[in-house]
């Protein structure tokens, strides 16, 4: 017979339902009650003395508040019954008794509801069903008849004795049958602990308690007469042979299942079933692959299977409840297991039926039982049958809301609410600590109540597991937490609870018994600490946040503030001091708010706020060893592994650049990686270990693995930025490492893991280019890089049990050669390109791919920087005589293919600026190779040669493609003047040498001219000399020597020229304009006095030249008072170097007479100031 879910709705109050006789409903016109608001007003106030309470009550005339939601059912639809009629035997069994039928349900489990008594563990079961209403929602988790206990404790004399346990702000409450334990621990030797505490506790022997011939009497007839009523039939009907069999089995199965099914004390069973069973919540469903699979961080395609399917079924923790309601008393939510039968009748949604001695009266205590009943399953009326020893007399019907006011059994809804606040807040305010047992016990005719705490008494004891309650609480706290991490949209709220549960839920558990709930709970544990988010500084982070209602197990019993309350521990000597709490009386729970709860939120509970990366790091690595020290200690060793000691550091040494072959071997080596990455596509799978794939070990291990590569990934990046890139590789390293094992493990990887393995190896490639620039502390690198802490040590150890842990060894070696780690570095980026060009990442991850061309382009520079410095450092130890070397060209080489792959790896992201950057480099390669051309040949009779002119025009082409490749100078400014510089420069060089060795042996004197002007009115055209700015004199300066150059250039020309006249006269006209430019530009500059003196000669010279080619008096006069007239000038220029011989001098008095007085201040005799007579 299917279950059926059912929708909790509103339904129409009970009143409004018409009043009439009792007739039947054919199957199926009537729905399970779901959801009702039942408002009871109680009768006037007024003491009432019950016969078994001795003491008088006082009742409260005020209204009730009840809803009740049924969240799940396992009863066939509700039957009509019938009226039986009168004189019926119900001595006499039905033909239907104890028989199976579609109309009835499988025997036991039928519309009549499960006969067999609640199993000691039944909160649990459902606690399992609707783990989401547990820790967070509903206050209680219960059977309704330890609920209705609890509500009578006032007034009844009978034993108490119930187990209490905390999940969060749930109390989940079960029945401790005190004799059917001791009877089990007479014959297991299980629990005589307890047995040995409760004879000093009541000061005499158990015995255990015969049920009496009138109950079992009641019983049957109670059984006969819901058949009946069932059946339809008034007669009583022979029963067949087989009947009789059924009847003794049935009562066999009574006898046996009155008592409870008590399990063993739990362990871990050897083989865990892999089909997940179906979970019956009510909720939001809770994914079965979450339980040991990932929080956020992990991908969704490693999630693993359910950790607990039928275990706890197996172990008697099954839902076993007809009917689970979620019942709103007050304000306390209850999740409420019952299995009383619920009847149609007529026009009536629901009917209880009740079978009562005409000859008793209904007391108090079972009015409270009817009327408790109808509220929970939200039953309307109660039918009740009359009968005198077995024999039918009357029916009778009965409101719900009239319950409390019936004869003999008045009592008040206010003080049952009373009641229940009460106990609520007794409880919750001593049962504090989540995974502790609480008994709650009262003794048969006592009015005392007390609470002990079980966990602890046990923990005395040799064996501090023998609590059966160990496991199931441990699987509750583990499931809640699961449950709590599942809601994405508020699961950071709830981090400090989920961090309470799974603490407690560990400290449950021995660690030789339970390995894989503890490497699941551990691995929950690292998942709290979000590792790929940024932290948050301010407080109105929700990890800050306290957790509600959820206690540390190491907190302390907080002292109660409230003088009214009087449960505290008490002193009295004839107390008992093993108690947590004691209700002195239970009267005083009818008084209204005698008990509040003191449950406080406590700051030990608050998600633990890690004020650094480092710290928040190191407790995930905490947490992923623990959970790796359970995966190890369970994996059965198939083959002697080698042996290591975890205590023993694992060398980190760095290799000797002479044995890594340098570059050639690392090609060799990124090769070999490339064919692994390759063989991982294809799902490769190797094992030191004997681990299975796919099992419960292999699929944990992947994900602490996983975890470890990601916290050593970020410690890393946080000593990155604090430049401690000594401590920044090894924990690097120790992240590759992590993440070679995985893939060792892994048989089938996936993208997402690719792609942390290509933020890995960027991270190392950076690390690796900062070491190289940093190569004046790498004493202290090294340091960092060879210390290890013993987590460290204890995680490698894990790591190298199931592989060599070397793939990325490569990468990771601390080098003392600048060439090495340069071409480590570009290694790096380049496997991380590699990797993001496998199932397509780059089109997945933009941001990704364009951050590691932009990194290859920069090491690429950097990498064609240093050839290009290696090149020049030999140039200059070279004699000038030489020629060019192998070495040099081979380096040339070198730096232009790392200049090329940058420039193109640039250009493929669109980074215009970081192109022309690597542009100019190439440009400025090419004129090292110019200079290296220059000294080839005699000194004296050099002459600028054509290698050295295709060396420059080709440097000048690299800078113009840099120009044109940044557009405007808005693209950036400081880029686009440092190449209009450099162009500049450029065209300056090869203008001067051109003009200094003039190639005179292959081009005509003329054509030497106009290459070199040209070449100088290139140069000038990018020497801005109008723009502000740090590099402006040095523009002033070049424009001003251009100018010098191009005049003396012309009044050489000049000189030398014969014959055309109208060519003289252009280069005397080009002449005096570029002297009269420079000497402007050299008067703006203070530290060139010299030149502008030597181009004030010149012109002095330049206008007596002039002066020789004229023939009028007049015209010579006028040129040579033109010279006198520059002469003068040259005043400004002796003031300037008077100044500088002056500043000179005075430096050189104070270094060589240091105490000598200033002789210029005070001049001696025959002495005068040089500047009066100047």
């Amino acid at each position: 017979m299917g279950d059926s879910k059912e929708a909790g709705t509103e339904a129409p109050p009970a009143g409004a339902a018409a009043r009439g006789g009792l007739s039947l409903l054919s199957q199926g016109e009537s729905e399970e009650p779901s959801a009702q608001i039942i408002r009871i007003k109680s009768s006037p106030r007024f003491p009432v003395e019950d016969n078994r309470q001795g003491s008088a009550l006082f009742l409260g005339g005020n209204e009730v508040k009840s809803r009740a939601v049924v969240k799940y059912s396992s009863a066939p639809p509700r039957t009509a019954f019938a009226r039986l009629q009168e004189k019926t035997d119900l001595k006499l069994p039905p033909a239907n008794w104890l028989r199976e039928s579609a109309k009835l349900g499988p025997a036991g489990t039928t519309i009549l509801g499960n006969s067999r008594k609640s199993k000691p563990f039944s909160s649990f079961g459902m606690a399992y069903d609707f783990i989401d209403s547990v820790g967070n929602d509903v206050d209680v988790v219960s059977d309704s008849e330890n609920i209705k206990k609890l509500l009578k404790i006032p007034y009844s004399k009978s034993h108490v004795s119930m187990a209490v346990h905390r999940i969060g702000r749930t109390l989940l409450l079960d029945e401790l049958d005190i004799q059917e334990l001791f009877m089990r621990s007479s014959q297991t030797g299980d629990w005589t602990w307890l047995k040995e505490f409760y004879q000093r506790l009541i000061d005499q022997k158990w015995q255990r308690k015969k049920k009496s011939k009138e109950h079992w009497y009641q019983k049957a007839i109670l059984s006969k007469f819901l058949y009946y009523s069932i059946n339809g039939d008034g007669a009583a009907q022979p029963v067949p042979s087989t009947a009789k069999q059924q009847k003794s089995s049935s009562a066999d199965q009574t006898n046996d299942s009155d008592g409870a099914s008590w399990p063993a004390p739990f362990e871990m069973p050897s083989s865990v079933s892999e089909d997940p069973s179906a979970s019956s919540q009510g909720g939001e469903p809770l994914e079965p692959s979450y339980i040991v699979g990932h929080v956020a961080s992990a991908p969704k395609e490693q999630n693993l299977t359910t950790l607990f399917n039928d275990g706890e079924n197996s172990q008697g923790l099954k839902n076993d409840f007809a009917r689970n309601i979620l019942w709103t008393f007050e304000d306390i939510h209850m999740l409420v297991g019952s299995n009383m039968p619920i009847f149609g009748g007529g026009r009536y949604p629901a009917v209880s039926l009740r079978l009562r001695d005409n000859n008793k009266p209904i007391n108090v205590l079972t009015g409270i039982d009817y009327w408790l009943d109808n509220l929970i399953c939200n039953v309307p009326e109660l039918v009740m049958c009359f009968h005198v020893n077995g024999i039918v007399q009357k029916y009778e019907m009965i409101k719900t809301e009239e319950i409390p006011n019936l004869e003999n059994s008045n009592f008040s809804t206010k003080v049952i609410k009373d009641i229940a606040q009460n106990i609520l807040s007794f409880l919750k305010s001593n049962c504090t600590k989540e995974g502790h047992t609480y008994w709650l016990f009262k003794a048969s005719g006592s009015d005392i109540v007390k609470l002990y705490d079980l966990t602890t008494l046990c923990e005395e004891t040799e064996d501090k597991y023998q609590n059966p309650f160990t496991m199931p609480v441990a699987i509750l706290l583990y499931k809640v937490a699961c449950n709590m991490m599942m809601k994405k949209n508020q699961n950071k709220k709830h981090y400090g609870t989920v961090r309470t549960l799974l603490l407690n839920c560990v400290k449950l558990l021995d660690k030789g018994r339970h390995p894989q709930i503890i490497a699941s709970a551990n691995y929950m544990l690292s998942e709290l600490f979000q590792l790929d988010e940024p932290k948050k500084e301010s407080s109105e982070s929700p990890l800050n946040e306290n957790s509600d209602e959820s206690y540390s197990e190491e907190e302390e019993e907080m002292p109660d503030s409230d003088e009214n309350v009087s449960y505290s521990t008490c002193s009295d000597p004839s107390d008992d001091n093993k108690a947590v709490a004691i209700i002195k009386s239970v009267g005083e729970l009818s008084v209204p708010e005698k008990y509040k709860s003191i449950h406080q939120i406590r700051p030990s509970c608050a998600f633990p706020v890690c004020h650094d990366t480092e710290e928040r790091c190191r407790l995930v690595l905490t947490y992923v060893l623990e959970g790796l020290k359970s995966v190890d200690s369970s994996i059965k060793k198939e083959s002697d592994l080698p042996a290591a000691d975890p205590n023993t550091p694992i060398p980190l040494k760095y290799e000797d650049e002479s044995t890594r072959g340098g570059p050639e071997g690392l090609e060799k080596q990124m090769a070999l990686f490339l064919d692994k990455m390759g063989s991982l596509q294809k799902g490769n799978y190797s094992s030191q270990s004997g681990m299975i794939p796919g099992s419960w070990q292999h699929k944990m291990k992947l994900q602490l693995i996983l975890k470890s590569s990601k916290a050593y990934y970020v410690l890393s990046d946080a000593a990155m930025s604090l430049q401690k890139y000594g401590r920044a590789l090894r924990y690097i390293k120790l992240a590759l490492q992590s993440h070679d094992t995985y893939c060792c493990l892994c048989t089938n990887m996936l993208s997402e893991v690719l792609l942390f393995l290509s933020q890995y190896l960027t991270l190392c490639g950076d690390i690796q280019l900062m070491l190289a620039q940093n190569a004046n502390n790498r004493a202290a690198h090294l340091e960092e890089f060879n210390y290890q802490t013993k987590e460290d040590q204890e995680i490698l150890h894990s790591l190298h049990r199931e592989s060599s842990c070397q793939g990325f060894a490569w990468a990771t070696d601390l080098s003392t050669d600048l060439e090495s780690q340069l071409s480590v570095s570009c290694k790096c980026y380049e496997a991380a390109n590699e990797i993001l060009q496998f199932s397509d990442l780059k089109s997945q991850n933009p941001e990704q791919y364009i951050q590691v061309l932009k990194r290859m382009g920069n090491i690429r520079n950097e990498i064609g920087v240093f050839y290009m410095n290696q090149a020049a450092a030999l140039q200059s130890e070279r004699i000038v005589s030489k020629t060019v070397s192998t070495a040099e060209q081979q380096l040339w080489k070198k730096s232009f293919s790392c200049f090329e792959k940058g420039i193109h790896n640039f250009e493929s992201i669109d980074d215009v600026t970081n192109a022309a950057l690597l542009l100019c480099n190439t440009g400025r390669l090419m004129r090292i190779c110019a200079q290296a051309h220059c000294g080839a040949g005699d000194e004296f009779k050099r002459e600028f040669s054509p290698e050295e002119g295709l060396y420059y025009n080709k440097a000048v082409d690299y800078y113009l493609k840099a120009l044109r490749s940044l557009g405007t100078r808005d693209t950036h400014s400081a880029v686009w003047d440092s190449v209009n510089w450099e162009l500049s420069t450029t065209y300056f060089t090869m203008a001067t040498l051109q003009q200094d060795y003039a190639p005179l042996s292959r081009k005509a004197q003329e054509q030497i001219e106009k290459e070199v002007s040209e070449a100088m009115m290139k140069s000038l055209k990018y020497c801005d000399v109008d723009l502000v700015s740090a590099r402006q004199p040095l523009c002033q300066y070049r424009a001003a020597t251009i100018h010098h150059r191009l005049a003396s250039m012309y009044h050489s020309c000049l000189r030398n020229q014969v014959g055309d006249e109208y060519l003289r006269k252009q280069h005397r006209v080009l002449a005096d304009l570029h002297y009269s430019k420079a000497v402007k530009l050299f008067q703006l500059l203070k530290d060139a006095p010299c030149e502008l003196l030597r181009v004030q000669l010149e012109r002095v010279a330049f206008a007596e030249f002039q002066m020789t080619s004229q023939n009028s008096n007049i015209g010579k006069l006028k040129t040579l008072s033109g010279a006198l007239d520059i002469m003068v000038r040259t005043k400004h220029a002796f003031q300037l170097i008077r100044k500088e011989l002056v500043e000179e001098f005075d430096q050189w008095l104070r270094i060589c007479l240091p105490n000598a007085r200033d002789t210029r201040s005070s001049p001696g005799p025959g002495r005068s100031h040089m500047s009066r007579s100047n």
